[in-house]
């Protein structure tokens, strides 16, 4: 009884939690200090400012695309990165040449679309066959659609977490295949996206294996809602035509830069983005503004007196809008080393203020995931466990086993310019972008100095 009290006595002793991840009290103030210093900054706008003036749209496997990585290079290494490489990204290369729609018969008139990438080329006429939802399209019989083409009429909602997007998603990705699979010959939806204006809205879809590819594309809002009006006057004939297409396999990279760690140099705090966009507009919000915030909240790290504990690592992927490619090859790459990946947030959510900040850490570092939350407050972002989750580009990594954070911005207005004509710089408010710079610049730095781990470290370094 003795020697079990004395035992009790010294774990009583004992801290709270040996193991607890913690964030030095010097660390904290450090952070303050580099949040202030962000705020003042113009380094991330000028960054998107360059890449969308300098470069322009950058779809994957195009000359611009080739471009944006001479100047993502150049960039990491005029911002002072300590080292700076690519990685090579390999996918087929799909090419917009022309697109057009065209209403037939009394009622004559042209339609505004775009062609949905991953869409053969050819033309169609035939007459429409309206559903509101993917899952009407879904539930039509098997041989309905001989000689149609199906038009998937679903509106989706404007939210400020982006759910609207998830809820609309199938019918881009999933819609061309199920109508071709039930005798379509053409795929027309109204754009997953909530502008008024008369913009459509690309992205990628897939045909599943067996089911023969037929021209799909995406109208403007107006032209949706000018379509169903039509349908209400009787029977409506289209003739959708699409030069476009796969051609051939094309190489492109993964650029990264880093911050070299000072003690625990093999250990990342990944800030990621992505390099690519689609064509219609500039890839301002989509994702020029990603690559800005990240690589301007890096930099400023590398400005600081001292070098953070574990190395601040900013991939700019390749070719994400097709399917994740650049990052699902990374973590390929790197399959050996991923618990060496202590934490990772991307920016691909627009230019919107950040609102707020969650991770899936472990229980014994949401400690310090408080305290990181604790160092944002002041940036008007509020903790919210168990919302949002790993950005696109995270998602195999995340399925790798590694931890990720979550920075919110507020998509509200994203989805008027998502994968459209108007994603261009004139709607990235500067301030904005600083805002995000400083959250992502006090997340990482903190991160980095964390004296424990966040889940996925190959070392907790609990006792640092």
């Amino acid at each position: 009884m003795r020697l079990a009290l004395l035992l009790s006595a010294c774990l009583l002793a004992l801290p709270a939690s040996a193991s607890e991840t913690r964030i030095p009290a010097e660390a904290l103030a450090a952070a303050g200090e580099l949040r202030e210093r962000a705020l003042a900054d113009t380094t991330g706008h000028a960054l998107v400012e360059s890449l969308t003036t300098e470069i322009g749209p950058r779809l994957a496997g195009s000359e611009a695309d080739a471009r944006a990585v001479e100047w993502a290079k150049a960039r990491f290494a005029e911002l002072g990165y300590d080292r700076v490489w690519t990685e090579p990204v390999t996918f087929p290369k799909w090419e917009r040449r022309s697109e057009s729609a065209r209403v037939l018969g009394a009622h004559a008139q042209p339609l505004v679309i775009t062609a949905l990438g991953g869409s053969p080329g050819g033309t169609v006429e035939a007459e429409i066959v309206r559903f509101s939802d993917y899952a009407a399209l879904e539930a039509a019989p098997a041989g309905s659609l001989v000689g149609k083409i199906a038009f998937v009429d679903y509106r989706m909602a404007r939210t400020r977490d982006g759910s609207g997007y998830d809820a609309a998603g199938p019918v881009r990705s999933r819609g061309p295949s199920v109508a071709s699979s039930k005798g379509a010959i053409g795929y027309l939806m109204r754009s997953v996206g909530t502008s008024p204006h008369r913009v459509a809205n690309t992205g990628m879809t897939r045909f599943a294996e067996g089911v023969a590819p037929i021209p799909a594309a995406a109208m403007s809002l107006p032209d949706a809602d000018q379509l169903g009006r039509l349908l209400q006057r009787g029977p409506v004939q289209v003739r959708l035509a699409l030069d476009v297409g796969f051609n051939g396999e094309y190489t492109s990279q993964n650029v990264i830069g880093e911050i070299t760690g000072s003690e625990l140099p093999d250990e990342y705090v990944v800030l990621a983005n992505h390099l690519d966009s689609w064509d219609l507009g500039t890839g301002a919000i989509d994702d020029a503004s990603g690559v800005g915030i990240t690589l301007a909240a890096g930099h400023l790290i590398g400005q600081m007196p001292q070098r953070p504990k574990r190395s601040i690592r900013v991939i700019a992927f390749a070719n994400e809008e097709q399917g994740l490619i650049g990052a699902r090859q990374y973590v390929e790459r790197h399959a050996a080393d991923i618990g060496k990946h202590v934490i990772a947030a991307e920016s691909d959510f627009g230019a919107g203020r950040i609102y707020g900040f969650s991770s899936n850490a472990p229980e014994y570092a949401q400690a310090a995931v408080r305290q990181v939350a604790e160092a944002l407050a002041p940036l008007g972002i509020e903790h919210l466990p168990g919302q949002g989750g790993p950005g696109p580009d995270l998602i195999p990594l995340a399925q790798a086993g590694g931890t990720w954070a979550w920075l919110g911005q507020d998509g509200t207005h994203y989805f008027d310019l998502h994968h459209n004509a108007d994603d261009t710089l004139d709607k990235v408010d500067p301030d904005d972008i600083a805002q995000n710079v400083a959250a992502y610049a006090v997340f990482a730095y903190l991160t980095a100095q964390a004296e424990g781990g966040f889940g996925s470290a190959a070392k907790d370094h609990a006792s640092d």
